[in-house]
């Protein structure tokens, strides 16, 4: 929009020097006159509109354009290009960087003139647009248009205000829904709801009822609340009210139907006043079930209700034909007296879907036991296992123990298809699965689906050559990237060793490429870029690679990739041409996740190099700190919109930046967030902002839509919580009159609350609550709120029967899986003598749960330890899918009793090794048992050995890691390089890796990527040895384990070449031991300063290399739609 306006100016300006005599107004067309007008007023906007209309069914000729400026002159109207230009100018900031402004143009529009601005936004379907010989990329221009929020959100409101009247109201509703789902339903505020129209006709209405049921997981609560009340009075007026009293709903088959997945705000009272034939012809339409199926916030009670009219209405609950029409109400059918087993084996069946629900796993499990045990009334679980479906989840270890290989074999087409398994259960059933099929085979692992996670890592090394090749390439070929690394490795070190390596590799799709070795990848060749488009790649594979595939494939065709943007060097980014690097930098853009700070940090200087004035803003961040000088007024909204669509990590790694950056950014906001439209515009930047400005700066009006942003941040800090606390009661007042809607909104928030007030709102919600704490989101539960889940479950399911008949357990309450299922994370608060006195059923059956629970201390896992021995008998009896199914429960085992176990397996080994709290002797005891029940030696460990061993490597003395077989270390070392050993274990490492790599003098980039940590083993010679350019290849996590001693070898050069991310990870102590000049050379890597001599504009330069040009004038930022270049030297960036 904004570009056409300096169209106008350009058609103003070319002609201004024919213009020799005067004209009048009756020479030209009314529409033109009128938009020539228009533009001697100032309303700029309304005279395109009005250009625009008038082209639509007129020629444009040069005596026109004659004529026109001819009438300027006639009005006296000086028109210079200059002050076209400020009046441009001004006009443009108004309307395109302040949408509030924008919404006020819109509505002064007259009604042919909206008509003609929601053409052309949205129903026109024309690339180009041609005002006399411009043409203008339309196509272009709408997207940049509606990259702006705030833009968006003014066109919404703007279009829910004035279309209805203006335009039909089906073309209406499909604009509306452009616009929300670009918005993701954010717009949708209980109060605008209350702007939509009374009144639609049929399919207008059921359009947009469609577009709101296609948002629903994005809308709020309040707001689902609001748009349920807006659709049911739009379908109370097609209702004939007359009818209608207290005995009787307004609710039809139709209602419903429309309705969707609103229909679980219906009042329960309303449910079950639904005519009856209603309710029948509902269930008997073709997509019910698909509507059912996607009830996902259904209470059991609101279901309950359903299926009672639904039984009374005819239909017969135990047939099967019926069950299979309940979507997930099936859930919650609990009239299981005198069922027959074919019936219930039915209900589980269709329960399969169950786990989708928003909670109320409990209650599902508990209805799946009734529902087993008739199931398997008069029959074995063997019998019926293939008929179970997903119930067999809740099998326990024990019974699935006790199943015949044969029984699995005949079941495996159900049990592939089972989600939520727990690594113990499939671990079971593949062996019982591969004991009956003896062999395993590339059909076998596309059978077993799901289950092949369990297979063991010396299975797949036993398999023929020629079947993991054909289970590559085949179906089987979607499962790998499910399995774990040891498993992985295990497949990958079969087919080297098969000799059929450089076939299969280019077959190893998505997460599973990244597990092959650098040095695997050398020794191949016949690599190319289309082949890695479904792949994923480590950063040490993409060096080598691009590097590789840049000596036959253009630069474009490699970025085109995407995951090799991974392996683009400073130098290659410095060496493009102008006109290649402009053309390709929307590969790096649109992959800006997968680079590091450096390579961000060269694409801002090499940005800032060929075009300054083009720059995308954000960028600015990476330079040094400066520069945000150049972001004046008229470039804020751009730079702050840009920032918030980026993760500021990225730009800003370690948040070193950050005040300065906020502090700009809140000078551009005028310090404050008044409403939606600054919410909008700060994006993720919102995340970042001091507790401070929250406190003071931010309006209500502004907190109502920033608490759906506020959800997503992933870092803030405890004071910023807390002022986002005061902000909400602010809002919504006290908890104590919290709504439900309210309540779930608030969301994660909620462990913020004092402890009283948890205690009122797990009262009136016990349900929304529990499924709160339950969430895993980016903001972790609270202490004191799951200290409320606990005393609210445990009050209300108190119960003190045992089977145990130990005296010291009487009168004690005993934990019950129901309660075990609600409380997850919060089962921390179980006493040691209640864990102790848990149930064998109930814990056999909720080990693997009470494994993941982060919170319980060393005597809580001490006691579940204890309990393990008592229904597993002794630790020389446990499989490996006990010990799998420990999880932190392991950790209480002692270094006297882990020798008891049986550790033969490097899968058992890899599932301990995934615990991080080891104590160094247990680590150690862990090692020796496996080579000891494994009948191996640290000289004849395979790679994925190595691999499953994990953090248990980091126990291994000198001796022991100088005997590691180089070709096995050097398939490993990459994930050798995540752990964080000791620095006398590390130095071993090093040793290793120069078997494999050379010396250290001949490492490159991608070797340093490669070995991670392992560079922490450096000696200060071998350390000052490496050029400088090297410095940004040193993964971060090895930065921060070179020993203080060593750091301070590095000379300053070295240092400040480290890069923005490296720079980032250096410790207080490595800090403690620099010198001045050292500190200095700190700064200026962190700060993002150049440290090669670019061919800047202006030539200038510093001392050690550093540069920091800084160009004459204010710079001109694109990004927003609109080039303010454009005013200042008047020439169209198309």
């Amino acid at each position: 929009m904004a570009r056409l306006l300096m169209i106008w100016l350009l058609l103003v300006s070319v002609i201004h020097a024919q213009i020799t005599h005067s004209q009048n107004s009756e020479d030209l067309p009314p529409l033109l006159h009128k938009a020539v007008e228009e533009v001697i007023t100032g309303k700029y906007l309304n005279a395109l509109l009005d250009l625009l209309r008038f082209q639509s069914s007129n020629v444009w000729t040069a005596d026109m354009l004659t004529k026109v400026m001819a009438y300027f002159h006639a009005q006296e109207v000086t028109v210079t290009l200059s002050s076209m230009q400020a009046s441009i100018k001004s006009y443009l900031k108004n309307l395109l960087y302040q949408p509030r402004q924008l919404l006020i143009e819109f509505q002064q529009l007259d009604q042919q003139q909206f008509q003609t601005a929601l053409k052309y936004l949205f129903t026109s379907r024309k690339d180009h647009l041609e005002i006399g010989n411009i043409i203008l990329d339309w196509d272009k221009t709408r997207e940049k248009i509606f990259q702006s929020p705030g833009v968006n959100r003014t066109l919404f409101l703007i279009t829910l205000d004035r279309c209805f009247v203006a335009l039909n109201a089906l073309d209406c509703v499909d604009i509306l829904s452009q616009l929300l789902r670009v918005s993701a339903a954010s717009y949708l505020q209980p109060g605008i709801v209350g702007s939509l129209p009374d009144f639609l006709l049929e399919d207008a209405f059921r359009n947009l009822s469609a577009v709101f049921k296609d948002l629903y997981d994005q809308t709020s609560a309040n707001a689902q609340r609001a748009l349920y009340g807006w659709m049911k009075q739009m379908l109370q007026k097609s209702h004939n009210t007359s009818e209608l009293n207290e005995s009787t709903s307004w609710v039809s088959a139709e209602s419903l139907w429309i309705l969707g997945r609103y229909m679980v705000h219906l009042p329960l009272e309303e449910i079950l006043k639904i005519n009856l034939n209603e309710i029948r012809l509902f269930l008997s339409y073709d997509n019910a079930t698909k509507q059912l199926d996607t009830v996902y916030d259904i209470t059991p009670e609101l279901a309950q209700a359903f299926l009672e009219r639904i039984n009374s209405s005819g239909f017969d609950m135990r047939n099967t034909s019926t069950i299979y029409r309940l979507g997930l109400l099936v859930c919650f059918c609990d009239d299981v007296e005198q069922m027959d087993a074919a019936v219930a084996r039915a209900l589980l069946h269709q329960m399969m879907k169950c786990n989708q629900l928003r909670g109320f796993q409990a209650e599902v499990q508990k209805l799946r036991s009734q529902l087993l045990k008739i199931a398997t009334q008069n029959q074995t679980l063997n019998d019926v296992l293939g008929a179970l479906s997903g119930a067999v989840v809740g099998v326990t270890s024990s019974q699935l123990e006790s199943l015949s290989p044969e029984a699995v074999h005949n079941a495996i087409a159900t049990l592939n298809q089972v989600s939520g398994w727990a690594k113990s259960q499939v671990m079971i059933l593949s062996s019982k699965y591969l004991s009956y099929e003896k062999v395993l085979s590339s059909y076998n692992v596309s059978q077993m689906g799901t289950l092949v996670a369990g297979v063991s890592t010396q299975a797949f090394y036993s398999m023929n050559p020629k079947e993991l090749s054909q289970m590559i390439r085949g179906t089987a070929s979607q499962y790998l990237s499910d399995l774990s690394p040891v498993q992985q490795q295990g497949i990958l070190r079969k087919i080297t060793a098969s000799g059929d390596f450089s076939s299969s590799v280019k077959d190893i799709q998505g997460a599973f490429f990244r597990e092959i070795s650098l040095s695997d990848l050398w020794k191949q060749t016949g690599y190319n870029s289309s082949m890695i488009k479904v792949k994923e790649l480590r950063s040490s594979q993409a060096l080598y690679l691009y590097e590789s595939l840049s000596k036959e494939s253009s630069p474009v065709d490699l970025l085109s990739t995407g995951q090799l943007v991974k392996g683009v060097t400073c130098q290659l980014i410095e060496s493009m041409g102008t006109e290649m690097f402009l053309s390709s930098f929307k590969f790096f853009e649109n992959n800006l996740q997968l680079l590091s700070p450096y390579q961000i940090n060269c694409l801002a200087w090499k940005f800032w190099e060929v075009s300054n004035a083009s720059i995308p803003p954000f960028l600015l961040m990476a330079l040094p700190s400066e520069y945000l000088e150049y972001v004046s007024d008229p470039l804020c909204v751009p730079f702050i919109e840009s920032l918030g669509k980026t993760e500021l990590d990225l730009l800003n790694p370690g948040l070193y930046k950050e005040n300065t950056v906020l502090q700009k950014v809140q000078e551009c906001l005028n310090n404050s967030i008044t409403d939606e439209y600054d919410v909008d515009l700060l994006g993720n930047l919102i995340c970042h902002l001091p507790p401070a400005f929250l406190h003071g700066r931010m309006s209500l009006r502004a907190m109502a839509t920033a608490l759906g942003q506020f959800k997503l941040c992933q870092h803030l800090s405890h004071e910023q919580k807390t002022e986002i606390k005061y902000k909400l009661l602010e809002l919504y007042g006290s908890p104590n009159n919290w709504t439900a809607e309210t309540t779930l909104d608030v969301g994660p928030f909620l462990s913020l609350l004092s402890k009283g007030e948890l205690n009122v709102l797990a009262e009136k919600y016990p349900d929304i609550i529990l499924q709160i704490a339950k969430t895993t989101g980016p903001i972790s539960s609270a202490e004191e709120l799951l200290s409320t889940v606990f005393e609210s479950v445990a009050n209300a399911t108190a119960n003190t029967d045992s089977s145990l008949t130990r005296p010291d357990c009487l009168g004690t309450r005993v934990p019950s899986s129901e309660e075990i299922i609600k409380l997850e994370e919060a089962n921390m608060f179980w006493s040691v003598q209640e864990l102790r006195c848990m149930d064998t059923g109930t814990f056999d059956k909720n080990v693997d749960l009470l494994g993941t629970v982060s919170g319980f201390n060393r005597s809580q896992l001490i006691a579940l330890k204890e309990r393990a021995k008592q229904v597993w008998g002794s630790l020389q009896h446990w499989k490996g899918y006990h010990i799998a199914s420990l999880g932190r429960i392991a950790l209480a085992l002692t270094e006297r009793e882990i020798p008891e176990l049986d550790l033969h397996s490097i899968d058992t080994i890899s599932v301990l090794s995934q615990q991080t709290e080891w104590t160094p002797t247990q680590a150690r005891a862990i090692l020796q048992g496996f080579l000891r029940d494994s009948g191996q030696t640290i000289s004849t460990l395979k790679s994925f050995d190595l691999v499953g061993l994990g953090a248990t490597l980091c126990a291994l003395n000198s001796t022991e890691i100088l005997s590691i077989r180089a070709a096995e270390f050097s398939a490993a070392v990459a994930r050798v390089g995540l752990l964080f050993c000791s620095t006398s274990v590390l130095r071993q490492f090093k040793k290793m890796t120069e078997s494999v790599f050379g010396t250290t003098t001949s490492w490159n980039g991608s070797v340093l990527q490669e070995i991670g940590t392992i560079a922490g083993g450096l000696s200060e010679d071998e350390l000052k040895a490496f050029d400088k350019n090297l410095m940004p290849y040193f993964q971060p996590r090895a930065i921060r384990v070179i020993p203080p001693e060593i750091f301070q070898a590095l000379s300053p050069e070295q240092i400040a070449n480290l890069g923005p991310g490296n720079a980032a990870m250096v410790t207080r102590l490595q800090r403690e031991l620099l010198s001045a000049a050292q500190l200095q050379s700190l700064q200026l890597a962190l700060d993002g300063a150049r440290t090669s001599t670019p061919e800047a504009p202006n030539g200038a330069s510093t001392t050690q290399e550093v540069q920091t040009p800084a160009p004459s004038g204010v710079p001109c930022l694109s990004g927003f739609g609109i080039c303010l270049c454009a005013v200042f030297m008047l020439h169209l960036p198309f």
